[in-house]
């Protein structure tokens, strides 16, 4: 399944899979994006990415964490 930036909620799962041990409160946007980009089943453009998709990634990340 590949994944885009439409969805968070996928890509917080996978991110809370990839990085157990991160606190995604303490992530910052730049790092953020970076580890979206490296994740095997994401493949949408980079240049799509703004600040409300990365803050609706970390806050469906946030809340899997939890």
């Amino acid at each position: 399944m590949a994944l885009t930036w439409t969805d968070s909620y996928a890509i917080a799962i996978a991110l809370n899979e990839h990085y157990p041990s991160i606190d995604p409160k303490t992530v910052n946007f730049v790092d953020l994006r970076d580890w979206i980009l490296s994740l095997d089943d994401f493949s949408d453009d980079p240049n799509h990415c703004g600040e409300r998709i990365l803050e609706a990634i970390q806050m469906a990340w946030i809340e899997e964490y939890e």
